[in-house]
């Protein structure tokens, strides 16, 4: 493959997954990036594995192998189960590569709050130090200096482009949060499952993890480092009947009023508007010409405008009568909250355009 200025030589460990497989589709058109090593543990056909990418000219290798080129890599994405990158990162690392890691390992600071949350004890508790959560529009100046990446969870991020700015703007009077999310079944990974096959899950939806899902602590974590105190959140997640996407809802009582002409003013001084705003985050602000009940859908943002891009899209409103801000925000799991932010980091970690081979609407 011919690449641009730089043609990076680029390893995804757990290459047969979703992410990993949206990895390569993405890094394929990155300008940048001249050679993609996939790696997997055992012996399977690429293109069988993603015949989406037929005719691509990939090809998986080991994870031996990868690791026997560690020197010749730029950059390393894990896109691996719990437990795995922590294994692995210090040898990409030594070896001068730059490593982001898409699953749970290096998103606590605290080792002892990442077991709380994953029931592991941390085997590299000496690397969470340095580890940077790349939520990159929060993080920037953190990313461009980092050399090991802490990719958020895909409800995380979602929840954190949400909320960042009305935390960040009335954050000392909010205590509590409440998430509503629906996922795309590619969340739940390749792993067969009969809840999740065609006839089970069409026409239906599958709620999980209401005992407390992995992303709460995480998104707890976050918020209390915006705020400077605790941030309690109930997150509630749902399986949907579509393969990919988030439909995020967040609900927050406020101690002080607000109006949604406000909330739109604080979330655009946040992110900025236009071309001088966060590229990839973009907030909906129709105007309400409705009488009141009227059911104008056009305020918040639709799942399908932004499947198989890097956006977000952002939309506000408030409930007068009990003082409470709902935010929506939609995302694509696979792109959004995982590969594609993933990509987003690398380039600020290695001095590249931030949207270089990001850059794609929705499907």
């Amino acid at each position: 493959m011919s690449g641009g200025g730089r043609d990076l030589v680029v390893g995804v460990v757990g290459a047969a997954g979703y992410t990993g497989g949206e990895l390569c589709r993405l890094l394929l058109g990155h300008p940048d990036v001249g050679t993609i090593l996939p790696a997997v543990r055992d012996d399977r056909s690429f293109e069988r594995t993603h015949p989406n990418l037929a005719g691509s000219g990939l090809v998986f290798t080991t994870v031996d192998e990868l690791e026997a080129r560690a020197v010749d890599l730029d950059v390393v994405f894990f896109c691996t189960p719990t437990g795995h990158a922590m294994l692995a990162a210090r040898h990409y690392l030594d070896a001068g590569a730059v490593v982001v890691d898409l699953s749970a390992d290096f998103r606590f600071a605290d080792p002892a709050a990442f077991e709380r949350a994953h029931g592991v004890v941390h085997a590299a508790p000496e690397l969470l130090d340095e580890a940077v959560y790349g939520a990159t529009e929060l993080n920037r100046d953190l990313v461009r200096k980092a050399r090991l990446i802490a990719n958020p969870g895909c409800y995380a991020l979602t929840a954190v482009l949400a909320l960042a700015p009305l935390l960040d703007a009335r954050g000392d009077g909010i205590h509590d949060v409440a998430v509503h999310a629906v996922n795309g079944t590619t969340g739940a990974g390749t792993t067969p499952k009969k809840d999740l096959a065609h006839a089970e899950v069409f026409g239906s939806m599958l709620a999980y993890s209401l005992e407390g899902h992995r992303h709460g602590p995480e998104l707890e974590a976050v918020f209390g480092a915006l705020t400077g105190h605790e941030v309690g959140v109930d997150l509630n997640t749902t399986h949907g009947n579509f393969a990919r996407g988030i439909h995020l809802q967040a609900n927050v009582r406020l101690t002080g009023p607000t109006s949604r002409a406000e909330l739109l003013e604080t979330y655009t001084r946040f992110y900025g508007a236009g071309h001088d705003g966060e590229f990839f985050v973009l907030v909906n602000d129709n105007a309400r010409t409705g009488k009141i009940n009227d059911k104008q859908y056009d305020l918040y943002p639709r799942l399908a405008d932004v499947v198989g891009s890097n956006f977000c899209h952002l939309g506000l409103d408030h409930d007068a009568d009990r003082n409470v801000v709902k935010v929506v925000a939609v995302t694509d799991n696979l792109v959004k909250g995982a590969a594609g932010s993933a990509i987003q980091n690398m380039n600020v970690a290695l001095g590249l355009p931030e949207t270089a081979g990001l850059r794609a609407y929705a499907l």
